[in-house]
């Protein structure tokens, strides 16, 4: 087994990291940079609540080897506040009451910040597409859409 240095910038911070060729991007955000918010539901792509976002794109974290992000820009849910300021889906998730257990929010808020940063006025369709990969046994969903409904209109409004 050989260990590579690899460069990524996660969460706006450049790091260098030795991994073993092996390693997932899961586990080096949990075990070598302590980003714990990113969580390990299934370890085989099916739950996203290890889902965060590389290059922009939403990935599910235990898929990708850590090998594969070198140069990478990575976004975690520790990334999405900025200076102290929850990111409008974090906001809006806890008004609305979206969580319940946890588990599934992270990859849920990656995925819907993903969805807002490409289409910043989604109809309730494509909300629902794009947290199609993310598993929760909690909710019913419903108090996450609404979450995210109001904060595309939240967003929207700040832009105007």
């Amino acid at each position: 087994m050989s260990n590579h240095l690899i460069a990524v910038t996660v969460n706006g911070e450049y790091e260098q990291v030795e991994v073993p060729s092996q390693m997932t991007l899961l586990q080096m955000l949990r075990d070598k940079l302590a980003l714990t918010g990113t969580k390990n539901g299934c370890n085989a792509g099916e739950c996203g609540s290890c889902t965060v976002l590389l290059d922009g794109e939403p990935v599910n974290s235990c898929m990708v080897l850590a090998v594969e992000c070198q140069g990478a820009s990575i976004v975690t849910v520790e990334g999405l506040a900025q200076d102290g300021v929850l990111d409008p889906v974090q906001q809006t998730i806890l008004e609305h009451g979206g969580v319940q257990c946890g588990f599934c929010t992270p990859g849920i808020l990656i995925s819907a910040r993903a969805l807002l940063d490409r289409n910043p006025n989604p109809s309730e369709d494509d909300i629902h597409e794009s947290l199609v990969g993310n598993l929760c046994r909690c909710t019913g969903y419903l108090r996450i859409v609404d979450a995210v409904k109001d904060a595309a209109s939240r967003q929207a409004e700040v832009a105007a």
